[in-house]
């Protein structure tokens, strides 16, 4: 277990693993490292960095909340890199983890080897926003992990049929933590007033400029034919902008694929031969 600090003085949790090209993962919204799980076992031979956003996982959580938007994030990305003296990193980013590399291609151009997009792009579908917005911050209702992993698997069925009772298991033990009364969040719930009083503000950036600053970066996408937050057609004018991108659609998938689908696979190897 690693930690820096930032310039604002927040511990933020990292970890560091194996040898080779450098892959810096970047986990969903409320996820944390642990997101990585399924994809672990497939990158032997790759330097493997994950790190946990500031109010996720086992980072400090924020005083101030407003501080969990894309850019402040993306800043703390550098500050890890500088932590450990890389000059360039591919990164796959998850969701928010895929926003944080496109917000990074517009501010810090020369840092990205490469970039791998799981289900997200440009335009996030209003479906999809809502769904998101129905669960952040919400405490889990589940006591246990056979519970909520039963919960899970009935809410996903129709978006990931076929998965098994224990992939499920395995997703609500990353998603919660054990507390005395059962299970709760492992991030700061103070991440939804973030999310609302943002939107309010009107403080969403142009994602369009930071996916066109990608131009001149291996990038692939990765989406799931299932997903209500990356469309087929934001997928397609991804392509007319950024002619070199590769993508891929992974079959019986939502928001988002756990990465260790062929598919995915096969995606992220080629943005880092190409990286």
């Amino acid at each position: 277990m690693a930690f820096f600090t930032t310039s604002d003085g927040l511990r933020i949790h990292y970890e560091d693993s194996g040898t080779g090209k450098p892959l810096l993962c970047l986990a969903g919204l409320t996820r944390n490292s642990r997101d990585f799980s399924f994809f672990a076992p497939h990158a032997n031979d790759l330097r493997m960095i994950t790190m946990d956003y500031r109010g996720r996982g086992k980072s400090d959580y924020d005083p101030d909340f407003m501080n969990y938007n894309v850019l402040r994030e993306a800043h703390d990305v550098i500050e890890l890199l500088d932590h450990l003296n890389l000059d360039k990193v591919t990164i796959l980013g998850t969701s928010r983890g895929g926003l944080i590399a496109m917000a990074l291609a517009a501010s810090n151009p020369d840092r990205l080897a490469g970039v791998i997009l799981n289900d997200v792009g440009p335009v996030i579908e209003p479906v999809g926003i809502a769904k998101i917005m129905d669960y952040v911050g919400k405490e889990p209702v589940a006591a246990t992990y056979d519970q909520a992993a039963a919960l899970i698997q009935q809410e996903m069925e129709p978006k990931f049929p076929g998965v098994p009772l224990e992939v499920w298991r395995q997703q609500a033990e990353i998603q919660y933590a054990k507390s005395k009364s059962g299970l709760e969040l492992r991030y700061d719930g103070a991440l939804r007033k973030a999310l609302l009083e943002q939107a309010a503000a009107g403080a969403t950036p142009d994602l369009w400029l930071f996916f066109e600053a990608l131009r001149n970066i291996p990038t692939g996408v990765i989406r799931g034919e299932n997903s209500d937050v990356l469309g087929v057609d934001t997928v397609q004018k991804m392509h007319e902008r950024h002619p070199g991108l590769i993508s891929v659609e992974v079959p019986d998938r939502g928001h988002v694929p756990f990465l260790n689908e062929p598919q995915s696979l096969a995606i992220i190897r080629k943005v880092l031969d190409a990286s």
